[in-house]
């Protein structure tokens, strides 16, 4: 398509609700942390694995998933995998009763996401070309951030309302509309014969020597941990620091706080892929990533401050915590050879959400080493081991790719 064509938006931005209509159920479990630690007599390393599973089994799912999108319609493998995460979500809904079950239906729910977001991005790559093209990665990308939002908030919300089964049954539901979404607005398309790769299916060795790629891979890896561990903790985190004010309770949920941090996110996602464009993409990177971490080393000692402070703390860290992400999905899909696009992104989000499934553990079995969460300087150990982990991101960029 070419570059602003009124037909080129439609697509972009009907992906992008498919998008979002897809992921409501991607962090249920996250934003009703505390109920489930009480309801089912959860440690935090037991809650950490649950929110892990689910990235793990995107993890597992993701290499063959997105390398077909190289040899096949990546529309084919979206709808499919979009009716698999639904189906989680439904079945966690109705059978869900403890750690074992909700470890089965949240492993089987990261497939689906596995099938769903970055094909989503190659379905859109595959079809825009130029600056449109550019302009899409950041805007589906940053679309992440409001699905999460969105996520966070209607499940805190309905869990709330109706109790957390029915808010998992409604995630579900919600999900299927991507399907009717993406099978009405993405026409197919099936692979070029110039655009299929010579290498056999999972053979990543050529994107493994592609060292420009795996600047961004790494990176992003370093950044998936931090982004992730907070999204499974910080609800957990404002939690405990609205349970040391005096008055005990305040307006704003944990659920809602992290459901607007995010969804402003969104934004700084998309601002800082601009600015990326704009004076060079490993400065911008290595400005957010520093910023990132620092926050993430200071903000776990201020849960005693005043809550209303707390909570703007919390949504400023997280724009900092996105702001880089839609800059290291660019930089990886343009330094990829146009054939290997696919096994590119598969590598991406191997190495990406391995990286965000343990994330969450190791802060859980941190939290758990340091006291069970339940003092400042705990959280405050706790996210220092996630600023740490994303200040290796700058390190690596400028190891492997030459400042642009």
């Amino acid at each position: 398509m070419k570059d602003g064509s009124n037909s080129a938006v439609r697509l972009i931005f009907a992906m992008c609700v498919a998008e979002v209509l897809s992921m409501v159920p991607v962090f249920s479990f996250p934003a009703l942390l505390p109920v489930f630690i009480q309801e089912w007599g959860l440690n935090n390393t037991e809650a950490g694995w649950i929110s892990g599973v689910f990235f793990g089994g995107y993890t597992a799912a993701v290499p063959i998933l997105v390398s077909l999108t190289d040899r096949t319609d990546p529309r084919r493998i979206y709808i499919i995998s979009a009716g698999l995460a639904a189906l989680a979500a439904l079945g966690f809904a109705l059978l869900a009763n403890g750690f074992w079950t909700a470890l089965f239906f949240r492993a089987l729910g990261g497939m689906g996401l596995a099938g769903t977001y970055i094909p989503g991005l190659k379905a859109l790559v595959d079809r825009l070309e130029g600056r449109t093209q550019a302009r899409a990665i950041s805007f589906y990308t940053a679309t992440f951030g409001m699905g999460t939002a969105l996520s966070f908030f209607a499940t805190g919300e309905f869990g709330e309302l109706f109790g957390w089964r029915w808010a998992f049954a409604i995630a579900g539901g919600v999900s299927l509309l991507a399907i009717i979404l993406t099978r009405a607005t993405l026409r197919p398309r099936p692979p070029q014969p110039d655009e299929k790769p010579d290498t056999r299916l999972l053979d990543f060795r050529p994107v493994l020597r592609n060292r420009r790629a795996m600047a961004y891979i790494l990176a992003y890896a370093s950044h998936m941990w931090e982004l992730f561990a907070t999204r499974t903790w910080m609800v957990a985190f404002l939690a405990f620091s609205l349970g040391l004010q005096s008055a005990g309770e305040s307006f704003w949920r944990p659920a809602t706080i992290v459901a607007i941090s995010n969804l402003l996110a969104m934004w700084a996602n998309i601002g800082g892929a601009e600015l990326a464009i704009r004076f060079g993409r490993i400065k911008i990177l290595t400005w957010i990533m520093v910023c990132s971490a620092l926050f993430g080393c200071l903000i776990g000692f201020t849960a005693s401050f005043p809550y209303p402070i707390v909570a703007l703390l919390c949504i400023i860290y997280g724009l900092f915590v996105q702001g880089d992400s839609a800059a290291l999905h660019t930089g990886t899909v343009q330094a990829a050879a146009i054939e290997l696009r696919g096994a590119t992104l598969a590598v991406q989000s191997l190495i990406g959400f391995c990286s965000a499934s343990v994330g969450p553990l190791a802060v859980g079995f941190v939290l758990d080493l340091t006291g069970g969460g339940q003092t400042i300087l705990s959280w405050g150990v706790a996210f220092i081991s996630m600023g740490f982990m994303v200040c290796l991101g700058p390190f690596i960029l400028r190891l492997l790719d030459r400042p642009e």
